[in-house]
C-alpha cells in the first residue's frame, strides 16, 4: 500500500486531523503558531510529503521479569525535511522492523520548528545556512553547543550528529559538546534540544 492510498484511507481521531485533512490547515506553521499538539503521524505526512528517515542507533537491551529474560530492540530514528524541520523518535519491540516503524512514528509526532539564519559575525550573507544565534541542548549528561559558523564551513561536528542538523537544514555549523558522548541516543537527542531551542529566543524580527 503506498503512502498516499494509506492518507486517502485515514480516518482523523482528532479535530486538528480532521482539520488538516479536510485542507482547513495546509502548513505546520499554522499548528504551531497555535501550539496544538500533533498526536497522529499522519498529519506530518500530509504537511511534510517529502519527509527523510535516518536510523542514528540500535541496542538490544534487556529486561528480567518473573518468565525470565526478555530482549527487546531499542531504535532511535531522526526525521527531518531538511528546511526547518526535524524530529526525533525510539520505538521498544522483539523485532527490528518494528521497532524502527514505532521510532518514526514517534519522531514524526515530536517534528519541531528549527530556525535557520546566519548567525556568524565572520559571514553575514543573510541566506539561512545556518543558525541565527548559539544555542545549547543538554540530554542525560551529554551537552552540546551549537555554534554559527561562515558559508562554506560545512558541518565541523561529531559525525553523530551531523544527521540531525544536515536533516534540520543546517549547512555550515561548529559544535562544542560535553559528557557522555559515546551514548549516541543521549548525543543526538542532545543536538535536537539544541535546535529545538533556536526557538525559545524572541529576535527582534519577532517583534515586527
Amino acid at each position: 500500500m503506498s503512502a498516499r492510498t494509506s492518507l486517502e484511507e485515514w480516518v482523523p481521531k482528532t479535530r486538528l486531523g480532521r482539520l488538516v485533512k479536510e485542507g482547513h490547515i495546509t502548513s505546520l506553521e499554522e499548528i504551531f503558531q497555535q501550539a496544538v499538539p500533533i498526536r497522529e503521524p499522519e498529519i506530518i505526512d500530509m504537511l511534510l510529503p517529502n519527509l527523510r528517515e535516518e536510523v542514528v542507533d540500535i541496542n538490544l537491551v534487556q529486561k528480567q521479569t518473573d518468565a525470565g529474560e526478555i530482549s527487546r530492540f531499542k531504535v532511535t530514528v531522526v526525521v527531518g525535511n531538511e528546511n526547518g524541520y526535524v524530529g526525533i523518535g525510539e520505538g521498544k519491540r522483539s523485532e527490528i522492523g518494528p521497532a524502527i516503524r514505532d521510532a518514526i512514528r514517534d519522531a514524526k509526532l515530536n517534528i519541531v520548528p528549527v530556525r535557520l539564519g546566519c548567525g556568524s559575525w565572520e559571514c553575514g550573507c543573510g541566506t539561512p545556512h545556518s543558525l541565527p544565534f548559539k544555542v545549547t541542548g543538554k540530554t542525560g549528561s551529554v551537552e552540546v553547543t551549537l555554534i554559527p559558523a561562515p558559508r562554506g564551513t560545512g558541518l565541523v561536528v561529531a559525525n553523530t550528529i551531523k544527521v540531525v542538523l544536515s536533516l534540520a537544514g543546517v549547512k555550515d555549523i561548529r559544535s562544542f559538546t560535553r559528557g557522555h558522548t559515546k551514548t549516541t541516543a543521549n548525543f543526538v537527542k542532545a543536538a535536537y534540544e539544541a535546535l529545538r531551542n533556536t526557538y525559545s529566543f524572541i529576535t527582534p524580527y519577532d517583534t515586527v
